[in-house]
């Protein structure tokens, strides 16, 4: 049998292959952050993996880093994701909630003139956001307080009983991509001194703070954590990526959480290395890789112990069965990256079965 295939238990949950769908930003929300009917069609056509990890979703008020972008801060947010999560569930499906704060990377155009906050006050540079009024460059954040932290995990905190109002089977804790925790954890966005500065334990503090906080809502087998520690997205990097994967993962596996969830490389290939050896060290639980595999390469990670699971980004765009694809060895639809974030279905729900 396919190691892809085969069932697995991650943390409280049973999984019925380990094709994970991952987490995918598709800017299908309304205006105001609320999941939308296309958006109920879309995971529930992707029920088939084994585990979806819903797109980055605003933990709290003003921290939108995208255009349309859903919430889970709301009540209406709530409800929108409840129809999603029913659907999936008819389906025989299970799907987790990142939660997420975009730190840095938002924009004053996306959130009522407020100025974005990160742990230093560093822009993002050589890129630009999408908001209602077009494409614009990065502003410069404001540094928050260390008074200003208990906040911004209350508001986690919220959002963790959000979800699980909203109907999900776990909540991921988005640590990657150049957005707020991700920016705490590296270098190269966090320049500050005192408890959360300086030293590879305070950088991680605000993460494990908020897991910590987490925990006592959802249980440890129901949270999973994703890190990107050499992805250069959104200006990133840091002076000892290595470092940084095994001391996270090492007090990840000491909350036993349900997952570990590593992206290995970096979208732009300007940072390399060897992170998935030491996460594998020092997190003996679940570990879901992520980033370029296709299935041999996936099956090999699985037979090596590499990996537990494979997350799948792009091909789960445009082949809502992918797991069956890969049984039968079927040919992938190509996606079409024009309409990742065009709003509307097409390039969305339109992509065809098999059958």
């Amino acid at each position: 049998m396919s190691k892809l295939q085969s069932p697995l238990k991650l943390g409280a949950n049973e999984l019925k292959n380990r094709i994970l769908m991952a987490p995918l930003t598709r800017s299908r929300a309304d205006a105001d952050h609320v999941p939308t009917d296309i958006m109920v069609e879309y995971y529930a056509q992707r029920a088939s993996a084994g585990l979806i990890i819903a797109e980055a979703t605003m933990a709290m008020p003003e921290c939108s880093a995208f255009w349309r972008e859903p919430g889970i801060h709301s009540q209406e947010q709530i409800a929108g994701w409840q129809k999603v999560t029913q659907a999936v569930h008819e389906k025989g499906g299970k799907i987790f909630l990142q939660v997420w704060h975009g730190g840095r990377a938002c924009h004053p155009a996306l959130n009522d003139g407020k100025t974005p906050v990160a742990p230093s006050a560093i822009a993002i540079t050589g890129d630009d956001v999408h908001t209602p009024e077009g494409k614009q460059d990065y502003t410069t954040p404001r540094a928050l307080a260390d008074d200003e932290i208990p906040e911004i995990i209350a508001g986690f905190v919220k959002a963790a009983e959000n979800a699980k109002e909203a109907g999900f089977d776990g909540i991921e804790i988005h640590g990657a991509n150049g957005y707020l925790l991700d920016e705490f954890l590296r270098t190269s966005a966090n320049q500050r001194t005192g408890p959360y500065g300086g030293p590879l334990e305070n950088r991680a503090k605000l993460l494990l703070e908020i897991i910590d906080a987490v925990i006592p809502v959802w249980g440890a087998g129901n949270i999973g954590v994703r890190l990107s520690p050499l992805n250069s997205f959104n200006g990133m990097k840091d002076e000892d990526p290595q470092a940084l994967v095994a001391y996270v993962s090492e007090q990840l596996n000491q909350r036993q959480l349900a997952y570990l969830h590593l992206m290995r490389g970096d979208f732009k290939g300007e940072q390399s290395g060897d992170v998935i050896t030491p996460a594998r060290k020092h997190f003996t639980g679940t570990l879901i890789l992520n980033m370029g595999y296709d299935q041999q390469e996936a099956e090999e990670a699985i037979e090596a112990g590499t990996a537990d699971a494979v997350a799948f980004g792009v091909p789960f765009i445009a082949n809502p069965d992918l797991p069956r694809r890969f049984a039968e060895g079927a040919q992938l639809n190509e996606a079409d990256p024009n309409t990742f974030y065009s709003q509307g279905p097409e390039g969305y729900i339109d992509y065809p079965f098999m059958d």
